[in-house]
């Protein structure tokens, strides 16, 4: 009777389980023993996957088995049932990786290693880089600060407030840095190229080995709470990593109090410090999406990177021109959307029926927009022959066209149309 009570007590529990993850059959062999199969379906899969300390834990906390049952059975709840005692090779091969592998983590989940995967793969080609500091010619210091190699001839990707002061090179370094990589190797390096404006450089190294190189990836493709890693040297302690998320992709520098031409940045929860300027901003994936390149003082978790899509175009214009060339309008924009273009038009009942274009409040008096006749109150719909909706894609078309002419359409108040032709001029970084 015992043995029949065990038998039907098995019986109950497998059929929850199959009822709960999947199809049960039973086989009774010549011998009297009975072999119990379950076939789980696909969307079940996953969960069997997941380590057995999670697993444990649910079982002391299930509602369906009680504490005895889970401690002297040592069952899983129905929707952790097993086909067999290992994985499928595909199901394994798509969840987990190697260290290093960059196998990314299936179903869009972090997985344990996602972290420490991505790290890996990029922190050999971080490096520290220490240039002296100096007043009339005597050397009072060093500044401290990160890159990150771009390329196997010893490109490295830095912040220009890390190589050059305000005015250009230091005195001190005369354009000379020290450069150390992650394996203990050091190197003089040469300032390359380098854009206050932006806050971004170009070093170059020379190595008779091969060195590390790290891939740069896409920030367009970033959304806020995606995974972020931030590599560096912050305080002169080489190998660091942190982690956070992307708070903003489009972070203004006017929302920043920082004067100038617009600029945007990717902001972050990583926790950066004095060193880490310079230092990649990482994608789960191992790919260098952004340059850390400041934080607020006064805050925690507001780190600041400039856009690995801004910094390629940068180091595009540093090959093609030895500088980044910024034509300028001398207009303020503001890209329009429904919402404001009826509330201007609420406002004001000669506001043009348009609700897409980029909305121009201000003229700078004598700039090359005020000379081409652009009003207050202009909405741009066309530029150079281009359909527009956004001020980043007049700067993409502008591109480093200083001292070209170029048409643009304008709709002013009671829906007048009318085309200018503006000569954008190259600014001073500064500006």
């Amino acid at each position: 009777m015992a043995r029949i009570s065990t038998i039907n007590s098995v019986l109950r529990k497998v059929s929850v389980a199959a009822a709960a993850s999947g199809l049960l059959y039973l086989r009774r062999d010549s011998d009297s023993k009975t072999t119990v199969s379950i076939s789980v379906p696909a969307q079940f899969r996953e969960p069997l996957l997941r380590p057995w300390q999670i697993a444990q834990d649910i079982i002391h906390r299930s509602s369906f088995l009680s504490q005895g049952d889970a401690s002297q059975s040592g069952n899983l709840p129905p929707i952790f049932s097993r086909i067999g005692p290992v994985p499928s090779a595909d199901v394994n091969k798509e969840a987990f990786g190697k260290v290093g592998d960059g196998v990314k983590p299936s179903c869009g989940f972090l997985g344990r290693d996602s972290i420490a995967n991505a790290a890996a793969m990029v922190g050999p080609a971080v490096v520290n880089i220490s240039v002296p500091q100096g007043f009339n010619g005597m050397t009072i210091g060093k500044s401290i600060g990160s890159g990150t190699i771009i390329d196997p001839d010893g490109t490295i990707l830095t912040c220009a407030h890390v190589v050059v002061d305000f005015h250009g090179l230091n005195d001190s370094s005369k354009g000379k840095v020290d450069v150390t990589l992650q394996d203990g190797r050091s190197f003089q390096g040469t300032v390359l190229n380098a854009d206050l404006h932006s806050d971004i450089a170009i070093v170059k190294i020379k190595s008779s080995t091969p060195l590390p190189t790290a891939k740069l990836g896409t920030s367009s493709m970033l959304r806020p709470g995606d995974w972020v890693i931030a590599l560096g040297c912050p305080l002169s302690l080489q190998n660091t990593v942190t982690a956070g998320i992307v708070s903003c992709v489009d972070r203004n520098s006017n929302d920043l109090g920082l004067g100038g031409m617009r600029r945007e940045y990717l902001q972050s929860d990583c926790a950066i410090n004095a060193g880490n300027s310079g230092g990649p901003l990482v994608n789960i994936d191992g790919e260098v999406v952004g340059v850390n390149i400041m934080k607020v003082l006064a805050a925690d978790g507001l780190a600041f990177a400039v856009p690995i899509d801004s910094v390629s175009t940068i180091i595009e214009h540093f090959k093609k021109n030895g500088r980044v060339i910024r034509p300028w309008l001398g207009l303020k924009m503001i890209d329009l959307n429904d919402m404001l273009a009826a509330q201007l038009k609420e406002k004001d009942a000669k506001f043009p029926d348009v609700n897409r274009g980029i909305l121009v409040p201000m003229v700078t008096p004598g700039s090359p927009g005020d000379l081409a006749g652009f009003h207050p109150g202009d909405v741009v719909t066309e530029f150079d022959g281009k359909p527009v909706v956004s001020i980043k894609e007049v700067v993409e078309i502008m591109g480093d066209r200083a001292g070209i002419p170029l048409k643009v359409v304008v709709i002013r108040a009671n829906n007048i149309r009318t085309t200018l032709t503006v000569v954008p001029v190259e600014v001073s970084p500064v500006m």
